[in-house]
């Protein structure tokens, strides 16, 4: 198979089907990995993909299990020889006011949204390294740069995420493996779309385009960082946002 082996955790998901999708059709073999437990969307996804079954598939991951992680990357690389891109953008919410977490509500985030990006690249990176080639790109948010009301764990998370990038980014440069974030503003993604319709209406007329974003404007940034020609772009953190933060 001459196809570059890519691994996509989140990857039934609005967001990960959309990435799944662009990476296929720009000349990789995809396995979106999540929760076995989702039986609805994993049929939801296949039929999504049907069109793409020959350079896709689904594989159970708890990416939040150290173990399970370093199992599907054991079987990957058997299976195909090397694993050489991966995308993190498995995440959850749970969102309420500091004054109101619970331990629990802080624990699940970080252990989902930050945890299981250490759990995969640390499975990961050796090999990269050994090969002399990878690609890393983690999914991290705007409300990694601004913070939001209600969202402590999850703007921790996210802004955790893209501080770990940048380290890992350094420390595998000379190995021909970069690391990058993208970090989306709001898209019409489940998650957004849960977010009562009166605050979305604010949100939107915060977001100087006037819109939400959709899944496959992030997915086209995330396959351009995932190219083979994209070697000289790593620690980068790439904002896809409609204007709604700037930085410079």
């Amino acid at each position: 198979m001459n196809r570059r082996i890519a691994v996509v955790s989140g990857g039934i998901g609005g967001l990960g089907t959309a990435i799944c999708r662009h990476l296929v059709q720009s000349g990789h073999y995809v396995i979106a990995a999540d929760l076995a437990a989702r039986a609805e969307r994993i049929a939801a996804f296949r039929e999504e993909t049907a069109d793409l079954a020959h350079a896709i598939r689904f594989m159970p991951l708890d990416i939040s299990d150290f173990d399970a992680c370093a199992a599907l990357v054991r079987e990957v690389e058997n299976e195909f020889g090397r694993l050489d891109v991966l995308v993190n953008a498995a995440g959850i919410t749970r969102d309420t006011t500091l004054r109101k977490m619970t331990p629990e509500q802080w624990r699940s985030v970080l252990t989902v949204n930050l945890d299981g990006v250490y759990n995969l690249c640390r499975n990961v990176v050796d090999g990269m390294c050994t090969r002399g080639y990878g690609r890393i790109v983690n999914i991290s948010s705007v409300n990694g740069q601004t913070g939001q009301f209600g969202q402590t764990n999850y703007a921790a998370a996210k802004a955790g995420m893209h501080g770990f990038t940048m380290a890992l980014a350094r420390e595998v440069a000379r190995k021909g493996v970069t690391v990058n974030s993208v970090s989306p503003g709001y898209c019409e993604t489940a998650m957004v779309l849960q977010i009562a319709p009166e605050i979305r209406a604010d949100i939107i007329a915060d977001v100087p385009v006037g819109r939400l974003g959709q899944p496959g404007e992030i997915a086209r940034v995330v396959d351009f960082l995932a190219a083979a020609d994209s070697g000289f772009i790593t620690g980068a953190n790439i904002p896809v946002n409609g204007g709604y933060f700037m930085d410079f």
